[in-house]
């Protein structure tokens, strides 16, 4: 970066820090362990809507590379566009293996990254629940490189359990590299898989 980018106000994109992720199943078991939630099996990864010949390349190398996986039921990987434009990608593993489905996630992230499209690269999120299915979800901010919890509340009303969120942040503090800053604990709203 030069002098003219730096009086500018420009700066290079940060560059994601996908090796977080493998902190998610041990995470996984503190967290089943100390506030009762279970994997669901689902992880999603979000990213900045991508257009042309590079990302459909790309989109076809990860849905190969997932379809690989035999061992599975059902379709292993779905694409989808929310209202505000971003790509979601949703894995699906067995609720008992968070590790396989936090490698499905880094690979996915890492062929996007690899193609270029890591600025692109939003969030991940794996989903949890509880004994009475109340949903959470540990979000993954890439250019940050910390987690936050999300606990939306059951019944569709864009709301949040807030006391959930500090309890799991409590549990997964030693575990997980938490966000301090709670203004960006971005509510995902309908996140596939959540």
């Amino acid at each position: 970066m030069g002098l003219l980018d730096t009086i500018l106000g420009r700066s290079r994109p940060v560059r994601p820090d996908l090796d977080q992720l493998f902190a998610l199943p041990s995470a996984a078991l503190t967290l089943q362990a100390g506030a009762g939630f279970t994997p669901t099996g689902l992880g999603s990864v979000c990213f900045a809507g991508v257009e042309g010949g590079g990302f459909a390349r790309i989109r076809q190398d990860v849905q190969e590379l997932l379809d690989a996986d035999t061992g599975r039921a059902g379709s292993p990987v779905e694409f989808s566009q929310d209202s505000f434009g971003y790509t979601w990608l949703l894995a699906r593993q067995a609720p008992d293996n968070t590790a396989a489905l936090v490698n499905d996630l880094h690979a996915v992230n890492t062929l996007l990254q690899d193609g270029g499209f890591g600025p692109q690269l939003l969030c991940s999120l794996v989903s949890f629940r509880d004994a009475e299915q109340r949903p959470l979800a540990l979000v993954y901010l890439y250019k940050r490189g910390t987690f936050y919890p999300f606990a939306p509340l059951p019944g569709g009303a864009e709301k949040r359990d807030n006391e959930r969120e500090l309890q799991v942040r409590a549990v997964l503090g030693e575990d997980l590299r938490i966000e301090p800053d709670l203004s960006r604990w971005f509510p995902v709203w309908g996140a596939p898989g959540l």
